[in-house]
């Protein structure tokens, strides 16, 4: 199986930088999405990409990933962009 491991990005609604060392692991998708032919939303029969798993380091991630024999993919996190500006700029 194939699975992702990518360090938590910070989000848009914090300012602390609490939880950004975490490491995710998923699960990829083992089978497509389908439309559901009652509601329309996609959907399907696999659950384990429900599964997020959260280690503090990328290498218990890793010897994790490798007793369960999963193929892992590692996702770069991207580069922090800093949006400077002053508070007059808002009502330019």
């Amino acid at each position: 199986m194939l699975a992702r491991l990518y360090q938590r990005p910070k989000s848009a609604m914090q300012s602390g930088r609490a939880r950004m060392g975490e490491w995710l692991l998923e699960w990829e998708r083992s089978e497509p999405q389908r439309p559901d032919p009652l509601t329309g939303w996609a959907g399907s029969g696999a659950t384990d990409t429900q599964v997020q798993l959260r280690f503090p380091t990328r290498e218990a991630a890793l010897a994790h990933a490798a007793r369960l024999g999963l193929e892992v993919e590692i996702v770069p996190l991207g580069p922090r962009r800093l949006k400077l500006q002053a508070y007059a700029d808002n009502f330019r």
